[in-house]
């Protein structure tokens, strides 16, 4: 994609399918201005890569809507200083977004291919406070724990208990809860020694795979 092309697709991107949609968070707006998105979508369909539409990358997964990815990442809350984890790394969009954020991201991916992918892209990219993982994202990352945030880019029929037992105290976790095919995005924060649940609104993922998840 030419590039002077590709900046001006992703500047419009930002203010028409994010900004006027009301996102305010000013971080997640440039992290979002910055990072190529067209870089992480197959090379036959980079021609939609900042369309206003989910975006198939392989393995039966997506690249989630431009709007869903700012408005999960907005949702987090992030002030710079805390340590996330990411479940569902996909083509490493969301995780290139948070990392930009945070100040130290874990992510976890039940495909090795597509981690594998995610992080190639992301140290052409010379981003370095991202630890990829492979693995069931539903145990989270014990080895890792605590986090601050938690952020799941797949759908769960519930909270998963091994995030909550992972969370620290006032942490947030957001993540699309339901059923296989609709779910409510949902911002979960941990308030003493409970889990205190918002419904932020309507949307559709791929479903969790794992243990505390979906079976497939």
């Amino acid at each position: 994609m030419d590039l002077v092309k590709e900046n001006v697709l992703r500047r419009r991107m930002v203010e028409e399918q994010i900004r006027r949609r009301g996102i305010r968070d000013e971080r997640v707006l440039s992290a979002m201005e910055e990072v190529p998105r067209h870089l992480f979508v197959p090379k036959e369909i980079r021609h939609l890569a900042y369309a206003d539409e989910p975006l198939p990358i392989g393995e039966g997964q997506t690249i989630s809507q431009p709007y869903i990815v700012a408005e999960m990442t907005a949702a987090l809350r992030l002030s710079g200083t805390e340590k996330v984890l990411e479940v569902g790394t996909g083509s490493g969009y969301q995780t290139a977004i948070l990392a930009r954020l945070c100040r130290e991201l874990v992510t976890i991916e039940r495909l090795a291919s597509l981690s594998s992918g995610a992080r190639r892209l992301l140290a052409t990219m010379e981003i370095g406070n991202v630890t990829f993982l492979v693995g069931d994202g539903s145990l989270g990352s014990p080895g890792q724990a605590p986090f601050d945030r938690i952020l799941s880019a797949a759908a769960a029929p519930s909270v998963p208990a091994p995030w909550i037992s992972q969370l620290s105290q006032g942490g947030i976790i957001v993540l699309p809860l339901g059923g296989r095919y609709e779910q409510e995005l949902s911002r979960v924060t941990l308030v003493g020694d409970r889990a205190e649940t918002e419904f932020l609104g309507g949307c559709r993922f791929v479903p969790l795979v794992g243990i505390h998840g979906f079976n497939r």
